[in-house]
């Protein structure tokens, strides 16, 4: 019986350039603590990172890490003004997630399409917790 598994390259060549970017983005919001740095930077436009420190009550290595991830996921974009570092949102890498989200709505909101045929139960169920 020949194998179905296939090699990474085989499956990267599976998924487009966009798909990969919006799973690079999901995956730098995938963690409690930069979900709370994206709504920290979201209500202050900008901080310098010992504020974003003190904000969110974690080790400086730690947060440090966490600001390196969402930073070369593009979520925030990191300006040096000697001796410090200055973080802000960069919300058009955020659009593709925006994008996404948005679709699963019109598909899943009263009075749009009731989704998948192959099962049906299901996604009434889901659209019956949704209304």
């Amino acid at each position: 019986m020949p194998s179905v598994a296939k090699t990474a390259s085989q499956i990267g060549e599976a998924f487009t350039q966009d798909t990969e970017s919006l799973a690079a983005i999901a995956k730098a919001l995938g963690h409690p603590a930069r979900i709370n740095i994206v709504r920290l930077l979201l209500e202050k436009q900008s901080c310098i990172g010992c504020d974003i420190v003190d904000e969110v009550g974690l080790a400086q290595s730690t947060v440090s890490e966490h600001l390196r991830i969402l930073k070369s996921a593009g979520v925030i974009t990191g300006e040096i003004e000697r001796p410090r570092v200055c973080y802000s949102l960069n919300p058009d890498r955020l659009l593709p997630l925006l994008g996404l989200l948005n679709a699963v709505f019109e598909k899943t909101a009263p009075g749009g399409p009731l989704g998948s045929t192959c099962c049906p139960s299901t996604t009434n169920e889901i659209n019956g917790r949704l209304a």
